[in-house]
């Protein structure tokens, strides 16, 4: 059976039940898929090994200090990405599923001091195409209002689109390493 399906359906199910009619989950989300010219076994290791998410993840002209990465369910993540006007963001999540190398969900609570403090759960998966991988990630917020918020506030959408950018370009950096 399929854990990230099960998860899926979970969710869609406590989405159900926390959702307000007015609000679809449509509202709520955030997509961001890219095709990496790299196999599924690299892709995943870029994103689960700290010492190469440190080296992409964020948006463009961020960097970001892993404090604390334990990718298992029940693990958590602790970074700060440091802005280039040196603000910092420190983040604090906890993985729910991590089904390797297919996808990793984990629940996302933090944000910077003095900030809104907006919560939700991510959804990466990983799906082989040949020597490619289809990389998808998929944030839902709980509620509409939220993702407003971070839409507006931090340009959630632009820097979700440079991160995965940033991502694809470190894959086939590791990528020629490799080969």
């Amino acid at each position: 059976m399929n854990i990230c399906r099960t998860y899926k359906q979970r969710r869609k199910n406590v989405d159900a039940k926390r959702n307000n009619p007015a609000e679809n989950i449509a509202e709520r989300k955030i997509v961001v898929t890219r095709v990496f010219n790299a196999p599924r076994e690299l892709v995943w290791e870029a994103w689960t090994n700290p010492k190469h998410v440190a080296n992409w993840w964020g948006p463009n002209s961020f960097t970001t200090t892993i404090e604390k990465m334990d990718v298992r369910p029940g693990g958590v993540w602790k970074h700060v990405m440091h802005g280039p006007d040196d603000t910092d963001y420190p983040s604090s999540s906890v993985f729910k599923e991590v089904v390797k190398p297919e996808c990793i969900v984990f629940s996302h609570g933090g944000s910077r001091e003095g900030g809104p403090g907006v919560h939700f759960i991510a959804t990466w998966t990983f799906e082989a195409l040949d020597n490619k991988t289809r990389v998808t990630m998929r944030m839902v917020f709980d509620t509409a209002a939220d993702r407003k918020t971070v839409v507006k506030e931090y340009n959630a959408i632009e820097g979700g689109n440079q991160t995965m950018d940033r991502y694809g370009k470190y894959v086939r950096k590791l990528s020629e390493q490799v080969a």
